[in-house]
């Protein structure tokens, strides 16, 4: 398996196609396997896809000691650095978006294009999802079956209706997501770190072309969220997604792919 040393843990990564390179962040408790197959091919025709396990999930190495987002961010930068990659496309999809915020913030000269997806800025201007998705995402994981986890879990990434349509990829989903999940106290001190996050007023300093794209129906993160970014960032560009829950890539694959080739392709820096 290809790991890197990075910060003081190992991470597990992975890279496809050629081309510019585009570095793709996971969010809370999700390693690589979470990506949906249709959404990466159309990606890797074009461009060297680089995707990788955060730290404390996946293949990656767990640390057992607390972290923020900024240094998840520094993770990511150390990696590009042992992978030789000067500059690249950032995308982030949840906590993976507020990783490429604070990457795009701190390290302006290594990103070409940032794409922000189902995420947040954090307090003071996140809107938070309702109480009863805040009780379940924020549940002790300690003593529970993966499987129970992993049921939960996707009753708040996906659509119920998409969930309805589409048992045979839910199963598949799950099946993915069994491969290597998270350990509860890993899970904490990544939900902990985004606890702490917030970007906000900072994003009106950034002068990197941004894509903000985000699901109508992200009951997790919602749309609001990322209205409020792309009105934060400078000149950025938003699109939501109709009938499309948090889990965006899995429920329009093909429509978001398109969206982000468009962008990369078409959008002067």
């Amino acid at each position: 398996m290809p790991r890197k040393l990075v910060n003081g843990a190992e991470l597990y990564y992975e890279t496809h196609g050629d081309g510019e390179p585009l570095v793709m962040i996971m969010g809370l408790s999700a390693n690589l396997d979470w990506w949906t197959p249709e959404f990466l091919e159309e990606l890797e025709k074009q461009y060297k896809t680089i995707l990788f396990d955060n730290r404390d999930a996946g293949r990656s190495d767990n640390v057992e000691k607390k972290y923020q987002i900024e240094d998840l961010a520094k993770d990511t930068i150390k990696l590009m650095d042992q992978l030789n990659i000067d500059r690249a496309h950032i995308l982030g999809i949840s906590m993976g978006g507020m990783i490429a915020q604070e990457i795009a913030l701190n390290y302006p000269e290594r990103v070409n294009k940032l794409i922000l997806a189902s995420t947040n800025c954090g307090n003071p201007k996140s809107i938070l999802p309702s109480g009863k998705v805040l009780n379940m995402l924020m549940k002790d994981r300690e003593g529970r079956s993966n499987e129970e986890i992993i049921d939960e879990f996707i009753s708040l990434l996906f659509a119920d209706d998409f969930i309805d349509e589409n048992p045979r990829f839910i199963e598949k989903t799950k099946r993915r997501m069994m491969r290597t999940p998270i350990e509860p106290d890993a899970y904490k001190r990544q939900l902990n770190a985004i606890l702490k996050f917030k970007t906000g007023r900072r994003l009106k300093g950034l002068n990197i072309p941004t894509l903000v794209i985000h699901g109508k129906e992200d009951i997790l993160l919602p749309p609001e969220n990322g209205e409020i970014i792309a009105d934060l960032i400078p000149d950025a560009n938003l699109k939501l997604f109709e009938g499309a829950g948090h889990s965006l890539f899995s429920h329009v694959p093909k429509k978001t792919s398109k969206t982000i080739i468009n962008f990369l392709e078409n959008h002067n820096n």
